[in-house]
């Protein structure tokens, strides 16, 4: 670890490369698992969709003696509309990377092919109330966002848990360039996001951000008001989340 810093109630965790940030993470996650197993019978884990998760999903699957048969699995966010066994589908992302590599007790996809989106939506809501978070990992976007809540449909006081979205180009074109889709007219409109609230509803939260291109999302999460212009700014007001860095995504904090 290069750095530790705090910005108002968030902790900054900074590192070399992705690789050594990744670990990182996966042993501070995995060691918040066997503690709170230690206290409750089950734990539920909300998890990203992104190749900036690489290096971390890789490291937690190789985590030893996590009971993995004990923890629920959920995701933040799903595109609608695409077929259903596209591999640019977060639920696609998700089982290669983890959900089909460790037993878990339970794997809750978010259906972006269910005939009634906002059905859809209520019904992941109800399992959110039913098995609250005590783990979110997650990824910032380019523009800021957390989970597909851009700056233009984000809300920190939103009342519902999971809602319809349109994605803006800066979020529509983050995916063509992370390599998720060859053209930007292949990345679909609009998509089923677990909101703001929801997500800072969990217990603990940890951020994986690597990379020089989210140098800038990175920067307004840490300096900029909290407000919607930058919806991982959220962050700053959890009393337990974590932010993870590495030598690219950290270039403008302030040491």
């Amino acid at each position: 670890m290069i750095k530790e810093l705090k910005t108002d109630n968030l902790d900054l965790k900074i590192y070399l490369d992705r690789v050594s940030m990744g670990a990182a993470a996966a042993a501070m996650v995995a060691e918040r698992i066997t503690q709170l197993l230690t206290e409750q019978e089950f734990v539920n884990i909300i998890f990203a969709s992104a190749p900036s998760q690489n290096e971390f999903l890789a490291s937690l699957i190789e985590q030893k003696d996590i009971e993995w048969a004990r923890i629920n699995a959920f995701h933040m966010d799903e595109y609608i509309g695409l077929p259903e066994n596209a591999p640019e589908k977060f639920g696609s992302f998700l089982k290669e990377k983890i959900f089909g590599r460790v037993p878990f007790r339970s794997l809750n996809y978010i259906n972006g092919n269910a005939p009634d989106a906002l059905a859809e939506c209520g019904h992941y809501a109800e399992l959110l109330l039913q098995y609250p978070p005590d783990i979110v990992c997650l990824g910032i976007g380019e523009n800021g966002h957390v989970a597909f809540n851009d700056p233009h449909v984000a809300d920190l006081n939103d009342p519902l848990e999971v809602k319809i979205v349109d994605l803006d180009f800066e979020c529509r074109q983050q995916q063509v360039s992370d390599g998720c889709f060859k053209n930007l007219k292949d990345v679909p409109s609009h998509a089923i996001t677990l909101t703001v609230p929801a997500l800072m509803a969990g217990r603990y939260i940890y951020g994986i951000v690597p990379g020089k291109n989210k140098a800038r999302a990175v920067y307004h999460t840490l300096y900029d008001k909290i407000n919607e212009q930058c919806p991982a700014s959220a962050l700053r007001r959890h009393p337990q989340a974590v932010l993870f860095l590495d030598d690219g995504s950290s270039a403008l904090v302030k040491y």
